[in-house]
């Protein structure tokens, strides 16, 4: 290996640790691009690097997560595709559960479908591939909270930062064989709705979502693997969480999913 080669490993490492340590710490950082320059490819092994140091502590990979999945919300990154990031077994809290804002650095919720796979997916699939590799699909949230000040990143930052992952709530796994690409979705704060949407937000069909999610993963050599998750990517706008809130996504025809967070300060 060149010296220029094993600095750019170094240099990897060591930005690999400095949003791996913001993430157990629950700590803001100052966004990595604010003194260089960061290519999606840079962005991506440092993602890859820093869960590769959450795997040595012992966590386990359970799926995939996409971001970006709306048309607007990649026209407003200036982005032309979908992004995602990897899922750990400690970033899955159990449906009912209380979660802390203490492990948090500024928490954010979405609304998503989540699918379960029974089979491998290879790099590119038809939907209706995709569809056959399926066991499950399930309402969920996703608790994202961007390490960076203010909640404010380029799209490198937020690819480098796991895009922005914490925390995925799975409801009941139901029949994959029901029409879900239009589904009304309620997220609703103390009983009082948030945001409503559709699983049609999701790529206009979230089976698209697991489609691009089969093609990325595997570019980076990790192909989905059966018994993975994958999220789907947020139905509505995020809303930022505050202590005392009790949280729940509805889904039309598949049922709900939510959490308590504690009555514990916020550190906004």
């Amino acid at each position: 290996m060149s010296a220029q080669n094993e600095s750019t490993k170094l240099d990897i490492q060591k930005l690999a640790t400095i949003v791996d340590d913001a993430a157990m710490q629950h700590r803001e950082i100052s966004k990595l691009t604010t003194s260089m320059e960061l290519s999606f490819e840079d962005a991506y092994t440092i993602q890859a690097a820093s869960i590769a140091k959450r795997l040595a502590r012992g966590e386990t990979r359970i799926g995939v997560k996409m971001g970006f999945t709306s048309r607007a919300k990649m026209i407003q990154m200036g982005c032309s595709d979908v992004v995602w990031g990897r899922l750990t077994s400690s970033m899955l809290v159990e449906d009912g559960a209380i979660v802390d804002m203490k492990d948090y650095v500024h928490p954010r919720v979405e609304p998503e479908i989540a699918f379960l796979l029974k089979h491998d997916l290879a790099a590119r699939v038809t939907p209706m591939a995709a569809l056959a590799a399926v066991e499950a699909i399930a309402p969920a949230l996703e608790i994202i909270d961007s390490r960076y000040e203010k909640f404010k990143f380029t799209v490198p930052d937020v690819v480098a930062d796991n895009t922005s992952s914490a925390s995925l709530i799975i409801g009941p796994w139901c029949r994959p064989d029901q029409p879900f690409d239009n589904l009304g979705m309620v997220l609703d704060f103390d009983g009082r709705p948030v945001q409503i949407g559709s699983s049609a937000a999701i790529l206009g069909h979230p089976l698209r979502s697991l489609v691009s999610a089969a093609r990325l993963s595997a570019e980076a050599g990790e192909p989905l693997r059966a018994g993975w998750i994958v999220m789907a990517g947020g139905a509505t706008a995020a809303e930022p969480l505050r202590p005392g809130l009790s949280v729940r996504n509805t889904v039309q025809n598949l049922g709900s999913v939510g959490f308590t967070v504690s009555e514990g300060t916020s550190k906004e």
